[in-house]
């Protein structure tokens, strides 16, 4: 996010006051927020969506429709916002993950990565999304596609976060 400074060039404001004042309104609406050090971090723009029921993926059964309650997707589907990303997938090595290109990966690079997660991991040099497996000091990277081999890192292997939800947009 930018400081108060940037915020005043962006939007043409000389004065410290006035872009106090303009951050003090994005706050109270909740396009921003503040992390625990007092600095700015993007809120959220998403409005409540109705939750109406539950629906059948089997076979058909008669549905009622009746509000059964409101839900923030970010509540949903953040539980760290300050240390929370998106990342646009290409490639299909995860795709019996149910991972696709073009879909939007929620990464949460505050939680600690233990086997079986789906990781963004740097692999000596580049980047890759996979399955964590650990067997004692041992690290493999898997792919959810049988084109593709697991991958053992020669070098180095950072893990950038973990994967916490799938955004895909149908239309």
């Amino acid at each position: 996010m930018p400081s108060f400074s940037e915020i005043g060039e962006i939007v043409g404001f000389r004065s410290k006051n006035a872009v106090f004042k303009l951050v003090d309104r994005l706050e109270k609406l909740k396009f921003v927020g503040r992390d625990e050090k007092g600095r700015l971090i993007p809120g959220s723009i998403a409005s409540l969506v109705k939750v109406l029921g539950t629906v059948e993926a089997g076979f058909p059964s008669p549905a009622e429709e009746e509000l059964v309650d409101t839900l923030s997707l970010d509540d949903l589907l953040i539980q760290n916002p300050e240390a929370t990303f998106l990342l646009k997938v290409s490639g299909d090595s995860m795709a019996d993950a149910g991972i696709l290109p073009g879909d939007m990966v929620l990464v949460d690079k505050g939680q600690v990565p233990k086997s079986g997660d789906i990781v963004i991991a740097e692999v000596d040099g580049e980047w890759t999304m996979k399955y964590l497996k650990k067997r004692g000091e041992s690290v493999v990277l898997v792919p959810a596609n049988s084109r593709y081999k697991p991958i053992k890192p020669e070098r180095e292997l950072k893990i950038a976060g973990v994967v916490t939800a799938v955004v895909r947009k149908y239309r």
